[in-house]
């Protein structure tokens, strides 16, 4: 089976731990090169945050179980991208 390469996730997390620290734990598993979070919504007890994973091998299923562990929850998978190398999304005709 072709490995993720991208992985972009929609999280649903508290406020505790704070988001620097949050992606600083995802950034740490196995497979994954980097991780880019962007607040999307503040709300008094949560933050909607989206997930950009990238590397040679993200495994879904650890990110969920990282990220639950954490106190979140993953809401939606976004986009995926898998094989040899990373296909940017572009616009076409039936855009």
């Amino acid at each position: 089976m072709a490995p993720v390469r991208r992985l972009v996730v929609d999280v649903l997390k508290p406020h505790e731990p704070p988001l620097v620290e949050f992606t600083e734990h995802l950034s740490e598993l196995d497979g994954v090169e980097g991780v880019t979070s962007s607040l999307v919504e503040l709300d008094k007890e949560v933050q909607n945050v989206k997930l950009t994973f990238e590397g040679e091998a993200v495994d879904f299923g650890v990110v969920e179980e990282t990220v639950e562990t954490l106190g979140g929850t993953v809401h939606s998978v976004d986009e995926v991208a898998c094989g040899e190398r990373v296909v940017e999304d572009r616009r076409t005709p039936q855009d």
